[in-house]
Order: C-alpha cells, then sequence, then structure tokens
C-alpha cells in the first residue's frame, strides 16, 4: 500500500478537476471583478498570454500563469488610501497591480510530477499548482457549451486547458490514505509540535482598515486574523476565506467601521442593518462620495441623510459550541460562504480531527486555543504537510 501511495502522480489528484478560469494580464482590476462574479472559483488565474483575441502570430507564445486574484486582491485594493475617492477609476488599473509581491506562489508542474515533488512545492511556499489537462475525448460536450457562454470561461492555450491543484486537495487526498500514516494520525497536534505560535491579530474595537495590511499577509500565509479582545480572548476572526466570497462593497465596512463591527457585517449572510446605516454615514463623514456612489450597499432602509458616527452598535455575546465552533451568537448562518466565526480546537485535539475540521469548513487553518478562549497559535495545512512529508520519505 505504501509503494502505491507513492506511485501517485500529480495527474492522479486533478482527475475531474474543472478548467482554469483564465485572464490576461492586460486585464483590468474590472475585468477580474466581473470573471470573479460568474466563476465558480473563487479566484482567477492570470496569464501572460491573450487568446481571446484569435492573434495567429500568438500561437507559439509560452503560455505561463503568472499568478491569480481573488475578491480580497481587490477589497484590499480598493481600501487603499489613493483609491477611496474614486473606486470607479481604481477599477480600470491593470489586474498587474492585484498580483502578489511573493513569488513562487503559482508553480507549473508537470502532470508526471509524484506526490513527493507536489508536497515539496507547497512547503516552499506555492499556494496552487498548475497543472495541463489530459486531453479526454469522450468530455461533456454540454458542459463545454455551458463554459463558452460565461465571461470566467476556461482560457485555452495553444489547445491546452489547466486545472491547479491546492494544499487542500492534497490533503484530501492524504485523508483517503490516513491508515498507512499510523500511528502519527490519533497524536495530538501538541505532540507533533505543529502549532504555530505566531499569528495574526487585530484589537476587536480596533479600525478594521488597521487590519488591511494583516488581511494581504493572511491571504499570501493561508491563515486568518484573530480578533480579540483587550485580556488577549479569541472573539472571531477577518478571514481571507470568508471575505472572498463577499461583495467588493464590503471595502467601505473595512474603511468604516472596528473590527468588531465588520465581523458582523460579513457575518450570516448579510450585513444588518444598523451597520449599514452607520457604513454610509460614515462615507459621508469623510466625504467619500465615490465610493459611496460606485459601491451602493443595499438595505430595505433608505439612506439616512444625518447619522451619528458615535452610534454604538451590539456587542457579541461569545459562545463555544461542542463542535468546537466559537460563535458570537447563537444564531448561526448556515451558509459557509460567509462567516465572521473562528474555527477552533484544543492542543490535545488529534491530527486527524483537525484535518477533517479544516476539510470540513474549506479552510486551510484552525485555530488553537485553551479552554479560557486565549489563544495558543494556528495549526495550518502546511504544517499538517510537514508531518506527512517525513512520514512519507521515510516509506521510500
Amino acid at each position: 500500500m505504501a509503494a502505491r501511495l507513492l506511485a501517485f502522480e500529480v495527474a492522479d489528484l486533478c482527475l475531474g478537476k474543472p478548467p482554469l478560469c483564465a485572464l490576461s494580464v492586460s486585464a483590468t482590476v474590472g475585468d477580474a471583478l466581473a470573471a470573479l462574479k460568474t466563476a465558480e472559483d473563487n479566484s482567477v488565474s492570470v496569464w501572460n498570454c491573450d487568446h481571446s483575441k484569435r492573434n495567429l502570430s500568438a500561437v507559439d507564445e509560452e503560455c505561463v500563469c503568472i499568478g491569480k486574484v481573488c475578491m480580497v486582491d481587490i477589497i484590499c485594493y480598493l481600501c487603499k488610501e489613493d483609491n477611496l475617492s474614486s473606486p470607479a477609476l481604481a477599477l480600470k488599473s491593470p489586474v498587474s497591480v492585484l498580483l502578489s509581491k511573493v513569488n513562487g506562489l503559482v508553480r507549473h508542474v508537470d502532470p508526471s510530477s509524484s506526490l513527493l515533488e507536489a508536497i515539496d512545492l507547497i512547503l516552499q511556499g506555492a499556494q496552487n499548482l498548475v497543472v495541463p489537462i489530459k486531453s479526454n475525448n469522450t468530455g461533456n460536450s454540454k458542459r463545454k457549451q455551458l463554459l463558452k457562454s460565461s465571461l470566467s470561461s476556461p482560457m485555452i492555450h495553444n489547445g491546452v486547458q489547466f486545472c491547479w491543484l491546492t494544499q487542500e486537495d492534497v490533503i484530501r487526498f492524504l485523508l483517503n490514505s490516513i491508515g498507512l500514516f499510523s500511528p502519527i494520525p490519533t497524536l495530538s497536534i501538541e505532540a507533533l509540535d505543529i502549532i504555530s505560535p505566531e499569528f495574526l491579530a487585530v484589537g476587536y474595537h480596533s479600525p478594521a482598515s488597521s487590519a488591511i495590511g494583516a488581511i494581504s499577509r493572511a491571504l499570501v500565509d493561508q491563515t486568518s486574523v484573530a480578533v480579540v479582545d483587550d485580556y488577549g480572548t479569541l472573539i472571531g476572526e477577518i478571514s481571507p476565506f470568508s471575505l472572498a466570497c463577499c461583495e467588493e462593497t464590503v471595502a467601505a465596512a473595512i474603511t468604516t467601521l472596528s473590527a468588531g463591527d465588520l465581523m458582523a457585517y460579513i457575518d450570516c449572510g448579510g450585513p444588518p442593518e444598523e451597520i449599514v446605516r452607520v457604513v454610509e454615514a460614515r462615507l459621508k463623514e469623510r466625504n467619500l462620495e465615490g465610493m459611496l456612489e460606485e459601491f451602493v450597499i443595499e438595505s430595505s432602509s433608505t439612506i439616512l441623510s444625518s447619522s451619528s458616527s458615535d452610534e454604538e452598535l451590539p456587542s457579541p455575546t461569545r459562545t463555544l459550541s461542542r463542535s468546537g465552533r466559537y460563535s458570537r451568537s447563537s444564531s448561526y448562518s448556515a451558509r459557509m460562504v460567509r462567516r465572521a466565526e473562528a474555527i477552533v480546537c484544543h492542543p490535545g485535539s488529534s491530527l486527524v480531527a483537525v484535518m477533517i475540521q479544516a476539510i470540513a469548513h474549506r479552510v486551510n487553518y484552525i485555530w488553537v486555543i485553551e479552554d479560557d478562549c486565549s489563544v495558543v497559535g494556528i495549526v495550518t495545512f502546511a504544517n499538517m504537510l510537514e508531518v506527512f512529508r517525513e512520514k512519507l520519505e521515510s516509506l521510500i
């Protein structure tokens, strides 16, 4: 069985994965925004080629994926001081301004690359491995027709389509063969020493805008920003995974609200009306009419002509459910895509339990807390892969 696991190639992990939605590097931020709103994935790949123009001279051009963008990139870009007054102008900027300056987040790999090679690339910092999709003559023609009419349809690069492999894909694959790693999966994350004590955090009452840098960093690290009170107790989080499922209008909320109020804004599938009113009033107070006009926050209530920026918003009550979900209220939206609740475990939690917990909630990390809800640290998919990589090495 061990030999069989080591024999798997990257192509085996890509079976059934959809082709990448792609943008040319010549596209604008507005193009990226439009593509993200129609794409099934939370991110869109950016390439150095542009086959959408059917330029015959570009047939021999080497197509390379140079990065990816998601809604969080756009939100953080719109929150920059220079873009607050004129978000419409910001959307006309080239999509290249959204690309991360960190090298190696996206890496091309051959379909015949081994599982170990894929893990090594991830441990070196790669978030997404770009893999050519092997041609399949029995493909679903109906699906192809649906994709053809989509704004964010997969781009064909010189006759080849690509998909990408993520950390979650690799963890899911290893979970299917978890018995081969016994007894490691049953050991606690504390015993395995994979809890990282360093994490990003912001105070509950601090301006949400003060966390923009941390949000960008969390996006690169595929982690999150903890929201803590004055005593270091975990209240919730500002997660790029949740922000990626929000509309670009959340930029207005980040600009005007506290971290605690921002959690309420993005939670439960939509912002409460009283917080919407506060955002609108504070945008007016700061004369950010451009943002107010371009990104109208949908609300059943009308825009107030005046409102005090000192309006107090309800503070959350903190509860910890039996499932390990740290909640600010008893009501939790069934939607997985928008939440500010932190998914937590304890130092004594087993590795396999934490893996399942992270996969179930579609995040790449789990917060580790003590019984008093103080933050111990964070455990990530990358931390887990280091353990599995060492075990696989011993099986060779």
